[in-house]
């Protein structure tokens, strides 16, 4: 005798779960990434935005400088007149002693530039976003002083071999005091050479306005070559 057929529905495959797009990597900048952008010229531009790219959509990166940041905030804070910048090339991994060591000559001269240590105080900045036309530009000085006459100064750090081109100067500048209300108010941007200890501040024959046309300009390039780079 046959057995009779089963009345159970044959058996289906579930459907694949749907591939949920991956959300668009938008433009942003680094006061330091975007600096470094306008001092490019031609491909060079390209190939450096479409590295940025790359690294956000990965999260990667990495500070070197981090440990030396903090031995010079702390001679500041301590008036040690730099006692922890000496001492650092000492405190960090070997594959990192010889970048140290060629910061403190430099890092020492700028702080004796300062004058009497116990004149100077380390003052707290705060990050901004600032927005060039449609890009976000983030606008963060490494650290803030207080002098004992009342002025203020934001600084940022330049840690490259090279020195500071004239463009990479002006566009970091001109970037702080455009969100200094936010970053110190009241404060004065200054860029510091680090290696050679030299000390960047704005030229006041320097027009601002100019300097926003151009700033812009770039920001829009910036920006097209981040979305052509997807």
């Amino acid at each position: 005798m046959t057995a009779p057929a089963s009345s159970a529905p044959p058996a289906t495959t579930a459907p694949a779960a749907a591939t949920q797009p991956a959300a668009p990597v938008l433009p942003y900048a680094t006061l330091l990434a975007f600096s470094r952008y306008v001092d490019r010229t031609g491909p060079a531009k390209a190939n450096f935005v479409g590295g940025l790219r790359k690294q956000r959509a990965s999260r990667s990166g990495f500070n070197p400088h981090g440990q030396f940041v903090k031995a010079l905030k702390s001679d500041l804070a301590f008036h040690t007149g730099g006692t922890h910048v000496n001492q650092v090339p000492d405190l960090v991994k070997p594959r990192w002693r010889p970048l140290y060591q060629a910061l403190v000559p430099g890092t020492l001269a700028y702080l004796n530039s300062l004058g009497d240590p116990r004149s100077v105080e380390l003052a707290q900045t705060h990050d901004a976003l600032g927005l060039l036309g449609g890009l976000p530009v983030k606008i963060n000085p490494h650290l803030g002083l207080r002098f004992a006459d009342g002025h203020a100064e934001a600084v940022r750090l330049h840690f490259d071999e090279a020195p500071p081109s004239d463009e990479l100067v002006l566009a970091s500048l001109h970037l702080m005091a455009r969100h200094m209300d936010q970053v110190l108010p009241h404060a004065e941007p200054v860029l510091v050479d680090v290696r050679r200890g030299v000390t960047h501040r704005r030229s006041p024959s320097v027009r601002a306005e100019q300097v926003e046309s151009w700033l812009a300009g770039e920001a829009a390039a910036f920006s097209a070559i981040w979305s052509t780079a997807a």
